[in-house]
């Protein structure tokens, strides 16, 4: 997981997400069930538009096994959610993303989390080799330099 003072730059892909009135708490910023959210949304959304995740008709699916969040400053709506993501480690049928979340175009990162992916046959949730189609396109966004 990344530390408060890690920048965009460490994160091959950024997306943007809209925060929404409903993310935010009675305190004022985005709720810490939201973040968790974002990660979900930067993660499938990076797979499915690269064709490796068919969410309702894909043979072999992820399923979270793991995640944190570390919240260094806070995000709050109406702000622009800039999630960074890249991969961490590809195992034999798991993979780690790390995300890091930077308010508007803030450079430094505001909340920072991992999400283990275990990928299992959708019919019988055993677990599965990663897809080399999988691992060929996440070779664009994974990470030399990890903390794992």
């Amino acid at each position: 997981m990344s530390s408060k003072e890690e920048t965009r730059a460490a994160y091959p892909h950024i997306q943007a997400i809209t925060t929404r009135w409903m993310d935010n708490d009675v305190y004022g910023h985005v709720n810490n069930v939201q973040y968790y959210s974002y990660f979900d949304t930067v993660v499938n959304q990076w797979l499915i538009e690269r064709g490796l995740l068919d969410f309702q008709n894909s043979e072999v699916i992820g399923l979270v096994i793991e995640t944190s969040c570390a919240y260094f400053s806070p995000i709050a709506f109406p702000d622009v959610v800039q999630a960074g993501l890249r991969v961490a480690r590809i195992g034999n049928s798991s993979i780690r993303y790390e995300v890091g979340l930077f308010r508007n175009d803030e450079d430094t990162v505001s909340a920072a989390g991992h999400f283990i992916h275990v990928y299992v046959d959708r019919k019988t949730n055993r677990p599965v080799r990663v897809p080399d189609a999988m691992r060929e396109a996440l070779a664009e966004i994974q990470s030399i330099q990890t903390n794992n």
